[in-house]
C-alpha cells in the first residue's frame, strides 16, 4: 500500500510554509474543497467529524481548488473568511491549489496514484472528494465528492482504533 510522503510541501491559508510532518501519526481525511459549489455545505459535516474525533486524533485538511467550474475564485483572505463565518470551520485549511493537469499538487499526485476512482482513473472528478490517511501515512481510501461526510464516521473509527 503507498505511503504518504510527510515532506511534501504545503502551505497554510494564512500563507505559512510547511510540510505534512506535524501531521505523523494522525488520521487524515484530506478534502478538496471549494465555497460556491452545490456540495460546500460538506464544510458542516466535515467540521462535525472534526469536533467528534479531533481528540482521538483526526485531522482533516481542506485544500481550496478552482478547477471545477471556477468555484473557488477568491482569495485566501475571503475563503478563510466564509469557512469561519459560514460554516465555523477550525480544521486545517491550506492555499489553494490544482488537483488535476500539469500543476497538480505534488500532495494530489501521491493521493491519486495511490488510491484512483472509477475504473482506475486518476483524476479528481469535482470538489469535496475524500482521501482517508492511516495513523501510519498508509493511503486507505478514497470517497467520491457526493459521499457525505458523516458517512465516513465508520472508516474513520476503524482508523483511529489502529
Amino acid at each position: 500500500m503507498a505511503q504518504l510522503d510527510y515532506s511534501t510541501a504545503v502551505t497554510t491559508l494564512a500563507g505559512e510554509d510547511g510540510d505534512l510532518s506535524s501531521y505523523k501519526g494522525k488520521v487524515l481525511l484530506i478534502v478538496n474543497t471549494a465555497s460556491r459549489c452545490g456540495l460546500t455545505p460538506q464544510y458542516e459535516g466535515l467540521e462535525a467529524l472534526y469536533q467528534s474525533y479531533k481528540d482521538q486524533g483526526l485531522e482533516i485538511l481542506g485544500f481550496p481548488c478552482n478547477q471545477f467550474g471556477r468555484q473557488e475564485p477568491g482569495t485566501a483572505s475571503d475563503i478563510a473568511e466564509f469557512c469561519q463565518i459560514n460554516y465555523g470551520v477550525s480544521f486545517p485549511m491550506h492555499a489553494k491549489i490544482e488537483v488535476n493537469g500539469a500543476d497538480t499538487h505534488p500532495l494530489y499526485v501521491q493521493l491519486k496514484a495511490a488510491k484512483p476512482g472509477v475504473l482506475g482513473t486518476e483524476g479528481i472528478k469535482w470538489n469535496f472528494t475524500k482521501f482517508l490517511v492511516a495513523r501510519d501515512g498508509t493511503i486507505v481510501a478514497r470517497f467520491g465528492p457526493r459521499q457525505e461526510p458523516a458517512t465516513l464516521a465508520g472508516d474513520i473509527e476503524a482508523q483511529l482504533r489502529g
